[in-house]
């Protein structure tokens, strides 16, 4: 497989689980509003203490990921990941939590205009790892950084090429579980690298956090 120099190795970022900070000067907390593991190991490498905030019981955050009829991949995503970090803002108000920068990112997967989001269930995922089978697709991260009045957002867009798979080899990785609840039914950082021979762009934007462009934001908020 084959990466660019601002990729990264599942391994190395493994190994960069600490909570130093980075040399260059970046915001030292934020208030993180993602469920995703990937997320907040990618940002504990960027060296940022960091606070969960979470959806309270009863929050409908699913129904923010519908996507619009016609809406372009790019646009939607940026549009997915502002209304989710607007619904944090609120969060952390109606929490009465001390006021920091909030992080909000998301990840959708794209082949031409069609969104592959996550799959409700092993079915939708063969059918999205079928679709995606032998063909170079593009994955689209937003991150978006708000404290106070002040917003600055980014777009990460990265292209992955697989190889075909079979029949076989789709339901055995759809089996596995792994694909439940990552947007395109594949995470690259597991099993699904065995399928994918070429990358082009941001191997921690395709993770779901890119580090290059949320550094840059969290720099703006130091």
């Amino acid at each position: 497989m084959r990466w660019c120099a601002c990729c990264w190795s599942s391994s190395s970022i493994a190994r960069g689980r600490s909570t130093r900070t980075i040399p260059t000067i970046v915001s030292d907390f934020v208030y993180l509003a993602s469920q995703s593991p990937r997320r907040r190991q990618l940002l504990e490498q960027l060296g940022v203490r960091h606070e969960l905030l979470l959806p309270d019981a009863g929050e409908d955050t699913e129904s923010l990921e519908e996507p619009l009829p016609g809406e372009a991949p790019s646009r939607y995503v940026q549009r997915v990941t502002g209304l989710k970090l607007g619904a944090a803002i609120a969060r952390m108000k109606r929490r009465g939590l001390a006021p920091a920068p909030v992080l909000c990112s998301d990840t959708t997967v794209a082949l031409g205009r069609t969104i592959y989001g996550k799959p409700a269930d092993a079915q939708d995922a063969i059918r999205m790892l079928r679709e995606l089978s032998g063909r170079t697709h593009r994955v689209l991260t937003a991150v978006a950084i708000q404290d106070g009045r002040k917003r600055r957002e980014a777009l990460s867009v990265s292209r992955v090429t697989f190889a075909s798979m079979t029949a076989a080899q789709i339901r055995d990785y759809v089996a596995s579980g792994e694909p439940m609840g990552k947007a395109g039914a594949y995470a690259v950082q597991g099993a699904a690298a065995a399928y994918i021979p070429h990358i082009s762009g941001s191997y921690s934007g395709i993770m779901g956090l890119p580090m290059h462009e949320t550094a840059q934001l969290l720099r703006e908020f130091a």
